[in-house]
Formats: structure tokens, C-alpha cells, sequence
């Protein structure tokens, strides 16, 4: 790829990173929450779950749910009513105290009080995962940058693939430290956490929402 094509990938990929979704707003409703390091553990289970995409586009599975408007659906109404899941348990979760912070889908918590780092790492994967547009944005977006003359498309696929999410886990990571940064100085997770709460639970019923709506690409 010349190196122009690949300047403009990576601009590409970075912008599109940046775009508010259900992704960006799990990374910040945790940090938020928990602070740096829980923001941070749920931007690695989104980023984890972009390899699922990416290795199930290279492997062409991202085509046939483009193709299969049964593959799409299902999906899709799994990914639907995890959102939707999600956003319910936060819009009915209790006001947190400063011994324990709970919300299921956000900033689990353990015995004691602890955070459950591995609950706060698999929500991040399983909302990355279960949401079938991330699947086709890579059928789309990749093959752009892929020579008609490159013999091993797959390969290039799964390159471009790698260097997206590279890319893309400083950006979540960004938004996370972002987060602890603005709820260490306006002491959100104590006073507003409720609203908050309530605010993200919110967006992640409509993200369902809207995910349910949504056609399937070759309709």
C-alpha cells in the first residue's frame, strides 16, 4: 500500500474511532464509575472483541452475513436485546455508596467491594461482539485499501484489520483516562452517579433500540 493510502487509512480509522457509539459509551460509563484503570480494563474487552470481527471478516464470515439476511438477524437481535439488557439493569440499578458501586454491565463489583475486572472485561467483549454493524463496517470499510492486484486478499484483509484495532485501543484508551479525568475533577461518581446511571442506561436501550430497527444489508 503507498504510503499516502496508508496515511489516509489510519486518519480514517482513528476519526471513526472517535464517533461516540455503544463501545465509547461502555469505556466511559466505567471510568467514570471506577476510575482510570476500570475504564481502561473494559476498553481492552472492546478492543478484544474487534478481534472476533476482524478474524470473522478475513475468514469471510462477515460476507455471508452480509449476503444471509437470516445470519444478520440473528445476530442482530442478540446484539439488541444484549444493549437493551444492559441499559435496563443501569436505569433500575440503586444509587451507589462509597463502600460498594454497583451496575450490571458497568463497573461490577466483587466481594468487599473490589472491582470485578474480569466482568468489566467481558461486558466491553461481548458489546463489541454481539453487534453485527462492527462485522460489516470491516467488510466495508477494509476492502478500500486493498489493491485489486494483491493475491492474498485474506491476509491483507487480516493486516489492515490488526492495524485498525492497534490503532483504535488508543483512542479507547483515550477515552477512558478522558472519563477519570472529568470525574476526578467534578466528582461525578459521588454526587451525580445516579443521573448518570440513569443517562446511560438510556443510550444503551436506544442503542438496542435501534439496533432491532435496523435492515439487513441486502434488503
Amino acid at each position: 500500500m503507498p504510503i499516502d493510502q496508508l496515511l489516509l487509512f489510519i486518519a480514517a480509522g482513528l476519526l471513526l474511532n472517535l464517533t461516540p457509539g455503544p463501545d465509547v459509551l461502555y469505556i466511559v460509563s466505567n471510568a467514570l464509575r471506577g476510575g482510570a484503570r476500570v475504564g481502561m480494563v473494559a476498553a481492552l474487552g472492546i478492543t478484544a472483541g474487534c478481534f472476533v470481527h476482524i478474524l470473522a471478516a478475513a475468514a469471510g464470515v462477515s460476507a455471508l452475513m452480509a449476503a444471509s439476511a437470516t445470519a444478520f438477524t440473528v445476530l442482530k437481535w442478540v446484539g439488541a436485546a444484549y444493549l437493551v439488557y444492559v441499559g435496563s439493569r443501569l436505569l433500575l440499578s440503586h444509587p451507589p455508596s462509597a463502600i460498594k458501586l454497583e451496575a450490571a454491565g458497568a463497573c461490577s463489583t466483587g466481594a468487599g467491594g473490589q472491582f470485578d475486572y474480569q466482568s468489566i472485561f467481558l461486558g466491553g467483549f461481548w458489546t463489541n461482539v454481539l453487534n453485527p454493524k462492527v462485522a460489516l463496517f470491516f467488510l466495508a470499510f477494509l476492502p478500500q485499501f486493498i489493491a485489486p492486484t494483491v493475491e492474498n486478499k485474506p491476509m491483507a484483509f487480516l493486516l489492515l484489520g490488526l492495524l485498525f484495532n492497534f490503532n483504535g485501543l488508543w483512542v479507547n484508551l483515550g477515552w477512558a483516562l478522558a472519563a477519570a479525568w472529568l470525574a476526578g475533577r467534578a466528582g461525578v461518581v459521588q454526587r451525580s452517579m445516579q443521573w448518570l446511571d440513569r443517562l446511560a442506561g438510556a443510550l444503551f436501550v436506544t442503542f438496542g433500540i435501534k439496533l432491532a430497527l435496523a435492515q439487513s444489508p441486502n434488503t
